[in-house]
């Protein structure tokens, strides 16, 4: 039988694993920029401004709020053609060690509660923990690094009218910049082995391709470990064409009648500067699934009655703002494995025909029982690996409302974690799948045995319960641990908030090009289609400009 480590020996362990990522030892070294690659990153730094030092007002072809995920493919790709402002709430993370490095994922996760950290955390209504980018390059700079590129469904799905040679060229045109094959470490293939012992079928080796069955997937972390970010896709931006502005929280879209003029932002010494519009230009908002919905509002523009509860004066009617806002939930096991294991982030997935995502991770965390910290001056050092499902959609929707008029308060977000039991069913699928995992000779290995000769596994945490037939029990494990994989999205709908081309209906000038604008999760990890989202739209744009002409 299955047996959990004491929670009492493991609570410094546990306060970990809540973010399911990685920490090494600190005296791990961290890696060397080479000559080469400094050159490439000041290439894109010189664009990058302090928004201290720009004017009080000045005028654009195009302002884009939010330097993320989204906001960087597509900036760069606007400024071939036009004079582009970038405005980022947050710094830049060059710099950063711990960001810029694997073992400094945890770091960032733990320490979002800080004002300055490249992580702002918020928890939602349900009471999970969950984070949202800060930082040039957005959540690009602060997840897992998996790269994977869209079902196929996903397009079908989304409302969008795709030209799929334009979407495979935009993809393309990300990953030639920031995406590696990465070298499987031990748990990554033990993994595998295991997923397709469970009949995760077939093995599709190393694709970037979404592919039923089990695969390698890429990752915007390189051979030596450094993390690479949507912020290096500036690297191909005229430079004389665009300004990237840090430290830059919009407070308001400005309005003239129904069309966006501008944005009012803020700087660190809390100045304001009116950035405008020049003819046929666009507001665009790329401020992810949290801060678009967030910004609208406090801009005006959202349900009358709600908006007047507030006081804030009523622009333009859109009902649906902060509507359709998912998360694909999380739930999974963690175990101490019987043997080391090197920290390795998600680099294999198996992709299930029941509505479910199976991924991994291994990760070396230091460990002191709290009451016994006068005593011992360096910690331990632990290997804990995980085992997780992510399931597909979802299909339970959720909302966003303000807290505050303060845009630098997080909004109240709830998510309705399996309210539809479609979603329950395939959590449920999901957690089954890793019960066979952990039943397959790959993973016999991290057992311990017992006082009787017996192998089991040593779970930290819950275990998955003992009859995984029984569906009440599986479905109370999944409620009862849910948790975020971090890929929430929606809120400014396709159809509901945004026509077919990302305009905001009903408005003129005002454009949303992030997540926010996806009903539906695309496939295993967004970040591949968020940065081609940008590229993609980018180009439609500069076309639709050229067509005007």
């Amino acid at each position: 039988m299955e047996r959990p480590i004491s929670s009492v020996h493991f609570e410094y362990v546990a306060l970990f694993i809540l973010c399911t990522t990685v920490f090494a030892s600190a005296t791990t070294s961290q890696h060397q920029e080479s000559q080469s690659r400094q050159h490439k990153e000041a290439s894109y730094l010189k664009m990058v401004v302090n928004a201290t030092e720009l004017p009080m007002e000045e005028y654009y072809d195009y302002i884009i709020v939010g330097g993320g995920t989204a906001g960087c493919p597509l900036a760069a790709t606007l400024s071939q053609s036009f004079r582009v402002l970038v405005l980022e709430r947050g710094g830049v993370g060059s710099g950063n060690p711990n960001l810029m490095n694997q073992e400094g994922f945890l770091t960032n996760l733990l320490n979002a509660e800080t004002e300055d950290s490249p992580a702002q955390a918020f928890i939602s209504e349900e009471g999970v923990p969950n984070a949202r980018g800060r930082v040039l390059g957005g959540s690009s700079a602060i997840n897992a690094g998996f790269y994977s590129r869209a079902h196929r469904d996903f397009f079908d799905r989304s409302g969008l009218p795709w030209d799929l040679t334009l979407v495979n060229q935009s993809y393309q045109w990300v990953e030639k910049e920031i995406v590696f094959r990465p070298k499987l470490k031990t748990w990554q293939s033990a993994v595998r082995d295991g997923l397709l012992e469970a009949g995760v079928t077939p093995y599709n080796g190393f694709t970037l391709d979404h592919a039923k069955g089990t695969k390698i997937g890429g990752s915007t972390f390189d051979g030596s470990g450094r993390r690479h970010t949507s912020a290096d896709l500036l690297r191909y931006a005229r430079p004389s064409n665009i300004k990237v502005a840090v430290y830059a929280t919009v407070e308001r879209l400005l309005l003239a009648g129904s069309s966006a003029i501008g944005a009012l932002y803020r700087d660190q010494r809390g100045r304001h500067h009116h950035a405008f519009l020049r003819e046929h230009g666009e507001v665009i908002l790329s401020a992810g699934a949290i801060g678009s919905p967030q910004l609208l509002l406090l801009s005006g523009i959202g349900p009358r009655p709600y908006l007047s509860s507030w006081g804030i004066p009523v622009a333009h009617h859109l009902p649906y703002v902060g509507h359709f806002l998912y998360d694909n939930p999380r739930n999974g096991i963690t175990i101490l494995p019987s043997l080391p294991l090197d920290h390795s982030l998600i680099q294999v997935v198996g992709i299930t025909d029941s509505g479910a995502y199976i991924e991994a991770a291994s990760n070396v965390v230091p460990f002191i029982s709290p009451r016994h910290n006068a005593f011992v001056r360096s910690p331990l050092y632990l290997t804990v690996a995980t085992l997780i499902s992510k399931i597909s959609g979802p299909l339970s929707a959720g909302f966003l409302r303000l807290a505050s008029t303060d845009v630098d308060a997080n909004p109240r977000v709830r998510f309705n974690y399996f309210d539809n039991l479609v979603d329950l069913e395939r959590c449920v699928n999901g957690t089954r799948k890793i019960a066979e995992i952990l039943r397959s000779r790959a993973l016999k290995d991290f057992k311990f045995s017992n006082w009787f000769g017996e192998q089991d596994f040593r779970f930290i945490g819950p275990a998955l319960p003992l009859h995984q037939t029984d569906f009440p029990r599986m479905a109370n494990f999944c409620r009862r641990t849910v948790s975020t994989i971090w890929h929430y999205h929606g809120g400014c709908v396709v159809g509901r908030v945004v026509d077919p081309h990302l305009k905001v209906i009903g408005m003129d000038s005002l454009r949303i090009v992030d997540g926010s604008v996806f009903s539906v999760s695309p496939g295993t990890n967004p970040q591949a289609t968020l940065m081609m989202l940008g590229r993609y739209f980018g180009f439609k744009i500069i076309t639709e400009r050229n067509d005007y002409k």
